[in-house]
């Protein structure tokens, strides 16, 4: 009967134990989205003040981002707010190198 009950005690130990893991998994997971998400709403930002903000990048991809995050779709969440993160950044440095542009003319 002692074996049984600690055997019983030994399973509910680990599957306790996995269950803790993934709750703190998930909440890395959440966080990380977050940063990721923030990090791309900056980029935005800074690409927008020099008129750089490229179309998509906030009504599709920033938007897409924070849908997946809210189901939960972690991994899909942050490649979308990389994408967004990347487009803001390309804007802004489009928008800085090209702020002198003007006609060619021979």
């Amino acid at each position: 009967m002692k074996k049984l009950a600690i055997a019983i005690t030994g399973a509910l130990l680990i599957a306790l134990s996995g269950c803790a893991s993934t709750v703190k998994t998930e909440d890395a997971n959440a966080a990380a989205v977050t940063a990721a998400i923030e990090a791309a709403e900056a980029a935005l930002n800074k690409a927008r003040s020099v008129d750089g903000e490229w179309r998509d990048a906030r009504k599709v991809y920033l938007k897409k981002a924070k849908a997946a995050a809210h189901k939960a779709d972690y991994k899909t969440a942050i490649k979308l707010a990389n994408i967004a993160k990347f487009q803001g950044e390309m804007g802004y440095q489009q928008a800085i190198e090209q702020k002198d542009a003007g006609p060619w003319l021979f």
